[in-house]
């Protein structure tokens, strides 16, 4: 895959794209001296192991093990195969690279995803204008209108209007060349099956615009103006290869910012009660793809934020909602909070009425999930019996149980058990067994490429180090007899031979980092760790002493060999003669060798 793009192009695009501003724009990342730190993407966890070298230009997860350039980490946090994670990173960075360099397949894949988003953007700007502009969209601009939603709001939030017509925005799409297959993969279209006829999905709904983390429209949403129009109030894209329901939050490329200078998210259960909110100053906003959190937004929202305050409706629908999301927020060791919104009100309402300070100030009024089910509980009339109070306490060790922290959970049944008027042990013993929460399966097939690490002893870590990053070292070491040394099974011979026998420059970093990323998964990951530190002082001296340190552990090998070989029955005079002379030979090859002995490397 490699050669798929001329090495200098790799390297431009590596040199181009320095590592912290990429990783930094999935999620954010903290400095701690000349590190940066985060929560890993690729495994759940509660501490940050996942760490940036912004001198060396890589990442490294000490939990689970994954590692390497900024190739790599866009190849596994976006699913993609080597040269796309390159195109990727040239796009970004204002790089040309030749289409007659890729492979067929490469390209296919990749221009079906260019042209995809090309053909939301175009529909974006299609249904905005319409808005806009459009005769047949005066109900929609009063339903806006009435909304508190201005013409500026739309404009910033590209909201549209599908006009109540079966081709409307088909006839836009061909007439800009866009394919048969193209329109049928976007999910903008329906139809198609018996007489292959499509036809606009959205027709006569107001258009919410949905973007990834970036700000790219991938899919849309789109509300009816009238309730009696229609039995489905929302008509949303269905899955494409740009977009995937539960693995978007609606809002969080305006939202990031704010997500992470309060550290707390409020979730909104529509696109209007979000915009509304973000508009009147409540910035740290989301809204799932639906009512309730799927495990990999609460895994996304994790790496903003530590609190999440639920502000679903305060109906029974709204009620189930928030309890659907909990066991995702708390295996991410979210805190997870209720706001209570007035009765018959929402956040939109609200804020119309009141102002955004109003509905700031229910926010700041949230309780914590646990103490507000039992204040629901309390105000049911059953709760003053006996028999009430085992309901509740039931209901809420339903809840306690997906606490994943034994300490958080011990706590809680404490605070709980004397808020119910019950005994510890009993609500304890209420408690089911905590739930296995499982991930993605693209997060199990990381953990099967790295879930055997190469482990490697001192000396090759040093001579790894020196042949990536010392242009002295390498050129000693490529001039020794190395073919030989490392024509073994240790564990890091076959990846040192791989980067001694490499085309690189030593000295330029973008250039060693285009070179590691070709390598398997495990073995830029195990490299990760060695490349974070410092070049030692006389680099040259010790690259000697650790080969040195190699060759004679292959002269023991070998002469291990031979006396084994000696040992054997019914060997001829003339056989032992010569395996004898080897041995001799082998003794002064050893005492040629300088006694010293390599340093250690912290790691």
């Amino acid at each position: 895959m490699a050669g798929i793009i001329p090495n200098e192009i790799i390297e431009q695009v590596a040199a181009a794209n320095d590592i912290v501003e990429v990783i930094g724009s999935y999620f954010p990342l903290k400095r701690m001296g000349s590190m940066f730190k985060a929560l890993c993407p690729f495994h759940q966890e509660r501490s940050p192991s996942f760490s940036v070298n912004p001198q060396r230009q890589i990442f490294k997860c000490f939990g689970c093990g994954a590692g390497g350039s900024v190739f790599r980490f866009v190849m596994d946090y976006e699913h993609i195969e080597f040269p796309a994670a390159v195109r990727k990173l040239a796009e970004k960075a204002g790089i040309q690279i030749p289409e007659t360099q890729m492979s067929q397949g490469d390209y296919e894949r990749l221009d079906l995803r260019r042209r995809l988003l090309g053909l939301h953007a175009e529909a974006a700007d299609f249904f905005h204008t319409q808005l806009m502009r459009g005769k047949s969209a005066d109900g929609a601009r009063e339903y806006l209108k009435k909304r508190g939603l201005s013409a500026d709001v739309a404009k910033s939030w590209k909201i549209g209007f599908a006009p109540d017509s079966w081709d409307g925005l088909l006839q836009h799409a061909e007439s800009a060349g866009y394919s048969r297959d193209e329109l049928t993969q976007s999910g903008l279209f329906s139809g198609g099956e018996d007489n292959g006829r499509i036809f606009d999905r959205f027709r006569g709904r107001v258009m919410f615009p949905i973007c990834n983390d970036t700000g790219e429209v991938i899919a849309f949403s789109g509300r009816v103006l009238f309730a009696e129009q229609s039995p489905a109030k929302y008509v949303n894209s269905p899955e494409t290869p740009l977009f995937t329901k539960g693995a978007v939050l609606f809002g969080l490329h305006k939202a990031k910012r704010a997500l992470i200078d309060k550290k707390q998210a409020i979730v909104c259960e529509g696109q209007i009660d979000l915009i509304t909110a973000f508009e009147n100053g409540v910035q740290n906003v989301i809204a799932p793809q639906g009512t309730a959190f799927t495990d990999r937004q609460a895994r996304i929202l994790k790496r903003y934020v530590d609190e999440v305050v639920l502000c679903f409706d305060s109906d029974a629908a709204g009620e189930k909602a928030a309890e659907r999301s909990l066991p995702q927020l708390l295996n991410e060791s979210l805190l997870v909070r209720i706001a209570e919104m007035p009765p018959g009100e929402d956040p939109d309402s609200l804020i119309q009425k009141q102002g955004g300070e109003a509905f700031a100030a229910q926010i700041a009024k949230s309780r914590d999930f646990f103490d507000f089910q039992i204040e629901r509980q309390a105000r049911k009339p059953e709760f003053a019996t006996p028999r009430g109070k085992v309901t509740a306490a039931r209901k809420l060790a339903e809840f306690i149980s997906l606490i994943p922290d034994a300490v958080t959970r011990e706590a809680v049944v404490n605070n709980a058990a004397t808020r119910l008027e019950i005994g510890t042990p009993e609500l304890r013993a209420m408690l089911g067994k905590k739930p296995v929460f499982s991930h993605p399966d693209e997060d199990a097939t990381l953990d099967a490429r790295l879930s055997e690490p190469i482990l490697l002893d001192e000396a090759r870590q040093w001579l790894l180090l020196l042949a990536l990053h010392h242009p002295v070292s390498r050129m000693w070491l490529q001039a020794q007899g190395w073919e030989r040394v490392l024509d073994d099974a240790t564990p890091g011979s076959a990846l040192l031979a791989k980067v001694l026998a490499a085309d690189f420059r030593a000295d330029d970093t973008a250039s060693v980092n285009s070179f590691t990323a070709t390598l398997p998964a495990e073995e830029e990951a195990a490299l990760a760790p060695i490349l974070s530190r410092p070049l030692p002082e006389e680099s040259r001296v010790i690259a000697e002493d650790c080969w040195h340190e190699l060759e004679r552990r292959d002269i023991t090998k070998r002469r291990q060999a031979i006396e084994a070989r000696i040992r054997t029955p019914g060997l001829s005079i003339d056989e032992q003669t010569r395996l004898h002379l080897q041995i001799i030979e082998i003794h002064q090859e050893a005492a040629r060798l300088p006694a010293s002995r390599p340093p250690k490397l912290a790691m």
